[in-house]
């Protein structure tokens, strides 16, 4: 069952009274779930515990934490069906495509889970020292990467399993050791709480700290905003648009103590085309384009954006079947109105 309410931790909360709905894109109507707001004491209370959480976290080991993470995988698997009911509704996307990318995002935990087990993640290295050295010694030098804690995760529209809740920006967070804090992406609230939930068991099933994940409602900026300036986080996981990830990283720079943004943004993705291949392959090339610039509606930040190749006559063969193609291709219905 979608509450609508936050996770701070492992409670649920609901303090704010400003509130919102997904909405069905196949339809055309909102869905019927309301979705609380999460207010200042809700995100000064999440950054707190998992600051909190931090400190034992940073210390479990990596066999335990790679158990955490296969158990979130299984977690996910359990709740499969329920989770294609509501990513369907607040995604106009087919079931198909859903089971698709939860069994990309099983497999991403899982990856990172064999990663810890593996254990050159850390690239721990020795320089040993060579003290009668001339002109001068050489020191002892050692190396290892360590976890910078609290990490806020912004959810992406397009992808509301694979880069979202439980995607690949929490799954190497949480690998390394540092508490997440997801801003859940208001187009897919539900779909994103179902996911919280699934988590959640799984640390509580692993003995995981309370306050390692938490989950933060917000269709708005302000949330993100609070969550990036908020002294208690460490670093910024995004995936989305130039501006908002040109924003956020804005945010982080003019901190205190600024904070890294690992940040996957959209591009107009140019694809040069070389005379020989286009004279050879027009047709099959312009069948190809006009797949990949519809495929998910559009909604792909792979989408060719802009294709650079020399005037020619076979060029403009290659535009024309290019149009023809796409043309061909059933419409569908973008995420949300906004987009």
């Amino acid at each position: 069952m979608i509450s609508g309410k936050n996770y701070i931790g492992d409670k649920l909360s609901s303090n704010s009274s400003i509130t919102f709905k997904t909405f069905n894109p196949l339809i055309n109507i909102e869905n019927d779930i309301l979705f609380f707001e999460a207010s200042d004491s809700e995100i000064k209370k999440a950054t707190k515990i998992a600051s909190e959480a931090f400190r034992y976290y940073k210390q479990v080991s990596a066999k335990d934490r790679a158990r955490f993470l296969v158990q979130i995988s299984d977690e996910l698997s359990l709740i499969s069906d329920d989770i294609v009911k509501i990513y369907c509704k607040e995604t106009g996307l087919p079931e198909a495509r859903c089971l698709g990318e939860l069994g990309r995002t099983m497999n991403q935990l899982k990856s990172f889970a064999n990663l810890l087990l593996e254990g050159s993640f850390q690239e721990i290295s020795i320089d040993t020292p060579i003290p009668d050295r001339k002109p001068i010694s050489k020191p002892d030098l050692r190396k290892m990467l360590m976890p910078i804690g609290p990490v806020v995760v912004f959810g992406a529209s397009n992808f509301p399993l694979a880069y979202s809740t439980a995607g690949g920006d929490t799954a190497s967070a949480l690998a390394a050791g540092c508490p997440v804090i997801l801003k859940s992406h208001p187009m897919h609230a539900g779909t994103g709480e179902l996911v919280s939930a699934a988590i959640i068991r799984a640390a509580k099933k692993t003995n995981m700290p309370n306050g390692v994940f938490s989950n933060l409602n917000s269709k708005g900026i302000e949330v993100g905003v609070k969550l990036v300036n908020s002294p208690d986080i460490k670093a910024v996981g995004f995936t989305g648009s130039l501006k908002g990830g040109r924003a956020i990283y804005d945010l982080a720079s003019k901190r205190n103590h600024p904070i890294p943004v690992f940040a996957e943004m959209g591009s107009v993705n140019p694809v040069l085309i070389f005379p020989k291949k286009l004279e050879k392959e027009y047709d099959e090339l312009a069948k190809k384009f006009a797949k990949s610039i519809t495929i998910g509606s559009g909604q792909f930040c792979t989408n060719p954006g802009l294709i650079i190749s020399f005037e020619s006559d076979t060029f403009d063969l290659f535009i024309n079947k290019l149009v023809k193609e796409i043309e061909q291709i059933s419409p569908s219905c973008m995420l949300h109105p906004n987009i």
